[in-house]
């Protein structure tokens, strides 16, 4: 197995010009599977009997709902859909590494989170839903927010408001590359037959990627929700009430 660290297939669009054509075709292919699984899921409502699928996917929607709606208060009911359908989707995208379609020679595969050019665009659009629900609620005096509680903080305000969508990318890129890094890393140890003298380092490792999965299955699910989670955190600042 051979594969550069950040290696990126290339489509050359006009306007757009160089874009990650392994990232796009991922992220579609994780899209179609969501909609398979969801609506397989969907469709054993048709059954009077409830099945674990459905309690178990019904958990994770009242907790999401539950979360948003004890964060944002009852005006976070319009709310709950999106964070539900953000969380679940980071979630696929971060568990999708899992499957080894680049080691089987597959022109995509990964996960479409360890490419910048997919987490810096989900976090601006939550910065840009936040601004435009801030907007709508508050009108222009929102603005107001940078230069309080004093006008001499007008640059730390603002500072922290373009901070925001990139701590957001940055912590959600990092925690997933390094995964699939480590992966690739013990992965090309093994199939290098390495030895130190009488140890076999190469069978020695072997079940580490199984462990470095695992990590990463863990890993993923709570940055799914830590992204989420501030993404809620930030728009409860933004819609609160100024007293």
């Amino acid at each position: 197995m051979h594969e550069q660290i950040g290696e990126h297939h290339l489509w050359q669009l006009p306007v757009l010009g160089p874009v990650h054509a392994d990232t796009i075709v991922t992220t579609w292919l994780v899209m179609i599977v969501a909609l398979i699984f969801f609506g397989w899921i969907g469709a054993s409502y048709r059954s009077p009997y409830v099945t674990k699928r459905q309690a178990v996917l019904e958990a994770v929607f009242n907790y999401m709902a539950d979360l948003v709606t004890s964060v944002l208060g009852e005006g976070g009911e319009p709310f709950v859909p999106f964070f539900v359908a953000l969380f679940l989707f980071i979630f696929l995208l971060n568990q999708f590494g899992i499957v080894p379609l680049k080691e089987f020679g597959l022109p995509f595969g990964g996960s479409p989170t360890a490419d910048l050019n997919t987490v810096v665009p989900m976090a601006l659009l939550i910065f840009c839903m936040i601004q435009i629900a801030a907007f709508r609620k508050k009108g222009v005096g929102y603005l107001g927010h940078v230069f309080k509680p004093f006008p001499i903080l007008f640059p730390i305000n603002v500072l922290d408001e373009i901070l925001r969508p990139i701590t957001l990318a940055a912590r959600l890129f990092f925690n997933i590359f390094v995964g699939e890094l480590l992966f690739i890393i013990v992965s090309s140890i093994i199939l290098a037959r390495i030895s130190i003298g009488a140890f076999n380092l190469s069978f020695g490792v072997a079940v580490v990627p199984f462990l470095i999965q695992f990590f990463n299955f863990f890993v993923g699910t709570i940055q799914a929700f830590v992204f989420t989670l501030l993404a809620i955190v930030y728009l409860s600042l933004a819609l609160a009430d100024e007293h």
